[in-house]
């Protein structure tokens, strides 16, 4: 697989209009590179995922229900390593291993086996999203160096585009921002608390915290800097008017 291949997958994945479309392309190009497992996923429960979760698995189905079923999403050594560290790392370096606790080490063997035993991951960091990672196990007859490159690359798209999807998902069933709440949300992306929206306003500090709420809830998200981001990404608020 080369950089043109590369950015063939790029665009499809661009061009596709559904999760199951872009898991389908990733999938396809991860097995003919020689992986024999995949899972670029968020760090969820696979089985019970909240809606803005990427999951885009093809790991062994009684795994998985393992998984599951134990909550193993809370203390998966895979799951907390990607999540403070950017660079990939192997399931069998040594400086991996060595950081982790006694019941990480057993998931580990667990994941061994039931097939899961030499692979690597890719952490993914994207702004306002979940915590998520790619893991790759290599197939019976390994995988060329420059094909681990290119499955990066792959995951990081296909990661991206499945994310642009679920938003656009979300966005059309959410209940659009009110005028109002879309200027308390502007106020509150210049760093503004409740007294001082309510100043600028012209409303009750109050009215100002409880505007601020309801955007919060028709955005499903739980904090004041998650729902800045996503009123960006769904376009109900503009850098430029933040910025004025």
């Amino acid at each position: 697989m080369d950089s043109t291949l590369v950015w063939t997958f790029a665009e499809r994945c661009a061009e596709a209009a559904s999760v199951e479309e872009i898991r389908a392309l990733f999938l396809r190009e991860v097995e003919a590179l020689g992986f024999a497992y995949v899972a670029c996923a968020s760090h969820v429960d696979p089985l019970r995922p909240p809606p803005d979760a990427v999951t885009m698995l093809h790991y062994p189905q009684a795994w998985v229900k393992y998984f599951s079923t134990e909550n193993l999403a809370l203390r998966d050594p895979v799951f907390m390593t990607a999540k403070r560290q950017l660079l990939p790392f192997g399931w069998s370096d040594r400086a991996f291993r060595k950081a982790l606790a006694p019941d990480q080490l057993k998931i580990l063997a667990e994941a061994a086996e039931a097939g899961l035993a030499d692979g690597f991951t890719i952490p993914l960091h994207s702004p306002g999203a979940l915590p998520a990672s790619c893991s790759l196990v290599f197939g019976p007859d390994g995988v060329d160096p420059l094909d681990v490159r290119n499955a990066h690359w792959c995951a990081v798209y296909a990661h991206e585009a499945a994310r642009r999807v679920l938003r656009a998902q979300q966005a059309l069933r959410r209940t659009p921002l009110s005028e109002r709440e879309r200027e308390a949300l502007e106020y509150v992306a210049r760093g503004k608390d409740d007294y001082s929206i309510g100043v600028l306003m012209r409303i009750q500090e109050s009215t100002a915290h409880n505007t601020v709420q309801r955007a919060m809830k028709k955005l499903g998200v739980a904090t004041r800097v998650q729902a800045v981001i996503l009123a960006m990404a769904d376009g109900e608020i503009f850098l430029h008017d933040v910025a004025h």
